[in-house]
């Protein structure tokens, strides 16, 4: 039903169009028609750098100027056919968003909002006082529109390109957004070290999504320079940037439709306040304000709420048969699949990991224990990437992976889940799994992009491959419901599922029994057990002794950052080292 409802509404959309011409209507009009598509190309992209990646930007008229000059210079001092300059002020705008992306992808808060304005100063700056090349307020006269039949386009036909343009970026943003790239965008936004995890470069997602909305600010504004066949320093300002901005948020920031409601309504606002320019802006702010603080998700989060009401769609069953990674079974391994060596991490005068040397047979179940602080966690996190260490070595199927990035060990096959829960919690569960399997989708961005056959056939096969897992752990029915509002217990659950989803050899669990009752912990064992016959290695840090002697073939025993003893479960329990580790003496007793 969604996908009919989309599809009633773009047919809607082009029927109106088609219809404008019956309107009569002036040429005022026709620019605000125009005007709405403009800041709805602007903002489309920058819906996905703000609202599904989670990048604040302040500089997007910097983007909008690329494109607006790249069209004028590229049809005037080049002589190159418009239709052209509209693909070179896309490449262009593609260009800057690397650049303004590599410094903004590293920072966050107000740094990246200062960096982004940064951009956006500069740019202004540039077009202004470099008059040789971008002729400062004089700006470009005679730019050429586009043509068909060597009839130069009118007010109408532009309503109609422009139209025609914004069908076009909506279907394929929301083709590419359906599928890996927007769960990733939105995993980098929720929870950067979860998404590591699973195996997405953060940084990669980020220069993604700024590119994205640079190339779509940029098609506007050579759109927006054809239209006018003139163009100077004067478009280009700060209140630019605020105003694509507040079109994103206070339409719904996150929402496909967002950009939409948010052109729509602010474009004839702004007709209607362009009597009074001093009025503008306060408005802006007092709209920016309002979403933030009464309407988070904007006009389209309202909608949404308001329709979901009264609407129930059933679950969408999958269109083919799934495959549960659990259903394997694998002869057992032999080997070693993970090999430390003189490990050692410090923070200050506090060493949570001194000088470890361990090995983790390939096959096996490994438990970690210890005492609190003792520096069960921080290894784990040495292991999985997620923190470099200070010296030692950690070899895995003989390949280093000190110095690789915790995305790059997951794609080796190490997965993990984490003390304190790490979910996607505003998404469903099977979108969890799904981003466990990110790696495994194997979609690239222009099919991802034109939805192509392909694409959709590994994104079904993707859904059902999750489905069959989490009804696999006894999540099935509960495949849509959002992680955050499933009991802790089946949250924990979740978050093994995910990690499973990753296919991994090596499969890191820190504490998976915390907060679970004992029937939950049962069933924690026989999960875990089924995980190894899968052929899964295991290493899980644990405090339920119970359940690490059960279950575990072999345990290591760390104690103030040493690891102090390891071996068969029998002989750690009898352990003198052990016991004075986790007891203490007589000495300390007294003291």
């Amino acid at each position: 039903m969604p996908a009919l409802g989309h599809a009633i509404g773009v047919a809607a959309l082009a029927a109106a169009l088609a219809l404008v011409p019956y309107l009569s209507l002036n040429d005022f009009y026709l620019q605000i028609l125009f005007t709405i598509g403009v800041n709805y190309l602007a903002a489309a992209g920058l819906n996905v750098l703000v609202g599904y990646a989670g990048q604040k930007s302040l500089g997007h008229a910097g983007l909008f100027a690329v494109g607006a000059y790249t069209a004028a210079i590229a049809n005037i001092e080049w002589g190159i056919n418009p239709w052209l300059s509209l693909v070179l002020a896309c490449i262009f705008g593609a260009i800057f968003g690397l650049v303004i992306a590599m410094p903004s992808v590293r920072v966050s808060g107000p740094s990246l909002a200062m960096v982004t304005i940064g951009f956006g100063i500069v740019v202004e700056k540039i077009v202004t006082e470099w008059t040789d090349i971008f002729k400062g307020q004089a700006g470009f006269y005679g730019i050429s529109p586009p043509s068909l039949g060597g009839v130069s386009f009118t007010n109408l036909h532009w309503v109609w390109f422009v139209g025609a343009l914004c069908i076009a970026t909506h279907l394929m943003l929301r083709s590419l957004l359906a599928g890996r790239y927007g769960r990733a965008f939105l995993a980098v936004q929720m929870a950067e070290p979860a998404a590591q995890s699973v195996g997405i470069s953060v940084v990669r997602a980020k220069t993604l999504a700024f590119v994205i909305s640079a190339v779509t600010c940029a098609l506007a504004g050579a759109v927006v320079a054809q239209q006018n066949q003139y163009f100077n320093s004067d478009f280009i300002t700060f209140n630019l940037s605020i105003l694509l901005l507040v079109v994103v948020i206070f339409g719904g920031s996150g929402s496909l439709y967002g950009p939409v409601f948010g052109a729509v309504i602010l474009t004839l606002l702004d007709a209607w306040l362009a009597r009074w320019p001093a009025l503008q802006h306060f408005t802006y702010g007092a709209l920016l304000l309002f979403s933030l603080y009464l309407m988070p998700n904007g006009i389209a989060g309202a909608v949404s709420s308001l329709a979901g009401r009264w609407r129930r769609t059933a679950p969408a069953l999958p269109e083919v048969a799934g495959h549960s990674v659990l259903s394997a079974r694998a002869a057992p391994a032999g080997g070693e699949i993970l090999v430390v060596n003189d490990l050692y991490k410090a923070y200050g005068g506090i060493v949570p990991v001194r000088n470890v040397s361990f090995a983790i047979g390939a096959g096996k179940v490994h438990a970690l224990i210890g005492p609190n602080g003792a520096g069960k966690t921080t290894l784990l996190n040495l292991l999985s990437g997620h923190v470099a260490p200070d010296g030692g070595s950690i070899r895995f199927e003989g390949r280093e992976t000190v110095g690789l990035p915790a995305h790059s060990v997951a794609g080796l096959g190490i997965a993990r889940t984490f003390q304190n829960l790490k979910l996607f919690g505003e998404l469903s569960a099977l979108d969890n799994v799904l981003l466990g399997a990110h790696l495994h989708i194997e979609t690239g961005l222009a099919a991802s992009l034109l939805g192509l056959p392909a694409s959709r056939r590994t994104e079904a096969k993707a859904r059902a491959d999750a489905l069959a897992l989490l009804t696999d752990l006894g999540l099935g029915e509960r495949a849509d419901e959002p992680a955050k509002s499933l009991p802790y217990g089946l949250q924990r659950r979740l978050e093994i599922a995910r990690a499973l989803a990753s296919q991994p050899k090596l499969l890191l669990l820190d504490e998976p029994a915390a907060g679970l009752n004992p029937q939950e912990t049962h069933e924690l064992g026989e999960v875990i057990r089924r995980i190894q016959q899968a052929g899964v290695t295991v290493l899980l840090i644990e405090h339920h002794m119970d359940l690490v002697m059960g279950i575990s073939q072999h345990v290591l025993v760390l104690d103030y950052g040493a690891l102090i003893a390891e071996g068969r479960p029998e002989a750690i329990r009898r352990d003198p080292k052990v016991v004075t580790a986790y007891l203490g003496t007589e000495e300390d007793e007294a003291a």
